[in-house]
């Protein structure tokens, strides 16, 4: 595995060294670094916001996000608060490590899986408390309110495999068919976007739908009212012309 870790330096000599490339090579190999260089500063933001934001503890969730046909991964096993510039990790969609030399995530299957099936560009996976709860109660997160219809409809849980494996990946697929998040039972939740933003808000809807629907059904002897799934599919509907345009 060593010889395919390369860095974003390389990436740039390989670019400006291809024959009749010349200075149109070393302009591509730099866009390339750049581009590697503020992803990764990107990814490393939002896997300290999942921290802040109380979404995993310590390393327990992991991010990513694609750069053309590079994979940028969190490492395992390393607090997000020692990541630097330097600390890069990248994989090819068929999981090789191509840049640095940290080793990729322990959760890799899931992320390659995603991008393999989808057009994503950001991947985010949690432990957050509230919706790993509700992954192991129910089949599917009840429809407590319309926001579930920005992740395309009720959200679904996969059933539990263990971390890290093809099965957890294969499961977490079909759970994720026409959504852009799911529960992972006993373990979390992850999601996808066009942008580790998009990403992240996605995760943070997640759980706090899930906390949500947790908080009104304790409460004794009443039950929560429910939205339809017409209902859900609706505001998804309103919800994809939400914001500012331009």
């Amino acid at each position: 595995m060593a010889e395919q870790r390369r860095d974003a330096r390389d990436v740039r000599e390989d670019a400006q060294d291809a024959p009749g490339r010349g200075e149109l090579g070393a302009r591509d190999a730099r866009d390339v670094r750049d581009a590697v260089e503020r992803a990764w500063d990107d990814l490393v933001l939002t896997a300290r916001r999942t921290v802040a934001d109380g979404l995993v503890v310590g390393t327990s969730g992991n991010v990513s996000v694609r750069v053309g046909g590079t994979v940028l991964v969190t490492p395992t096993g390393v607090p997000y608060d020692r990541l630097a510039p330097d600390d890069v990790v990248g994989v090819d969609l068929d999981g090789r490590q191509v840049l640095g030399s940290l080793l990729p995530t322990s959760e890799l299957p899931m992320h390659l899986a995603i991008y393999r099936a989808t057009d994503a560009r950001a991947v985010v996976h949690t432990h957050a408390a509230h919706a790993t709860a509700v992954s192991t109660l129910v089949p599917e997160l009840p429809l407590i309110h319309y926001m579930a219809g920005a992740l395309g409809g009720p959200v679904r849980v996969a059933p539990y495999a263990t971390y890290g494996t093809p099965e957890l990946a294969e499961n977490m697929l079909r759970a994720l068919a026409d959504r852009t998040a799911c529960l992972l039972q006993n373990h979390g939740t992850i999601a996808h976007g066009d942008s580790l933003n998009q990403a992240y808000d996605r995760t943070a809807q997640l759980e706090w739908m899930s906390r949500v629907w947790l908080l009104a059904s304790s409460v004794p002897g009443l039950t929560p009212t429910l939205l339809s799934p017409r209902q859900t599919q609706e505001a998804g509907e309103r919800l994809r012309g939400y914001g500012q345009r331009g």
